[in-house]
């Protein structure tokens, strides 16, 4: 029995490697229950059978995550991004002028922002060129879009261009998107381009929220990190896992609900 509770622990750790880029003993302990003893010498097993490779204070997956590009994201999790992007919506008000983030969620909110008659004289930023092109001819909205270097994977601009053109404005609100967000560490990317660019981002706008639906908290696919401002807001869907939203509000992050539900 012990044995079986074993195998189960350590192919727990293995998944855990794997979808969250790097599985670290404290994390690890804490996820599972055990001691950190325990943990380690579960490292070290898996180490010696070829199934993990061990880093300083935890294990990697021996084949890194890479990245996914914008189109394949555009076709995961379309109802949650959807509930996301209807309550993001509903908090802006005409006259603003806001930040579109690159990514998929933040063109499912451009997608509805499009169609959201009651708003005008919006201005909208952006260096996502989906974005640019949902909001490319729509009455009442004023698209300003980034320069820069174009990343092909992600249909972004970035690099020195992206960055000095935001300097130069401020933003009521900033929706930020993410390859995965952590109550500690902030916006996983994989690019360092991309974290720099969001920081400045954020760091202009009055108020920041990230849009990542319930599969990307607490992740770390990647080694690039943005670093979030003081106070932010995270706005995910019902498909969360509750001890993932927990972490963040213990954080002292507010976390929004968006109910897949139109009602």
């Amino acid at each position: 029995m012990a044995r079986d509770g074993a195998q189960t622990r350590r192919s727990e750790i293995v998944r855990l490697a794997t979808t969250t880029g790097l599985a670290s003993v404290d994390e690890l302990s804490d996820h599972l229950g055990v001691t950190a003893s325990t943990i380690r010498r579960d490292l070290a097993k898996l180490t010696a059978q070829g199934k993990l490779a061990r880093t300083y204070g935890g294990a990697m997956p021996l084949t890194h995550p890479t990245e996914a590009s914008l189109r394949q994201r555009l076709g995961e999790a379309f109802t949650a991004k959807q509930a996301i992007a209807r309550w993001a919506v509903s908090v802006i008000e005409s006259g603003e002028t806001i930040l579109l983030d690159a990514g998929s969620t933040t063109t499912a909110l451009a997608q509805v922002l499009k169609d959201a008659g009651d708003l005008t004289e919006l201005t909208v930023v952006t260096a996502g060129l989906s974005t640019m092109g949902a909001l490319a001819e729509t009455d009442g909205i004023d698209v300003i879009a980034l320069g820069g270097r174009l990343r092909t994977m992600s249909q972004a601009f970035v690099g020195p261009l992206a960055e000095s053109a935001i300097a130069r404005l401020s933003f009521d609100r900033a929706f930020m998107g993410a390859d995965s967000v952590h109550p500690e560490r902030g916006i996983c990317e994989a690019d360092l381009e991309q974290t720099l660019l969001k920081e400045l981002m954020m760091s202009r706008a009055a108020h920041t929220y990230v849009v990542a639906h319930g599969a990307k908290l607490g992740k770390s696919p990647f080694h690039a990190w943005a670093v979030m401002p003081p106070r932010w807001t995270l706005v995910t869907d019902e498909s969360a896992d509750p001890v993932a939203v927990h972490a963040f509000r213990d954080s002292g992050v507010e976390v929004i609900i968006a109910r897949h539900s139109a009602d």
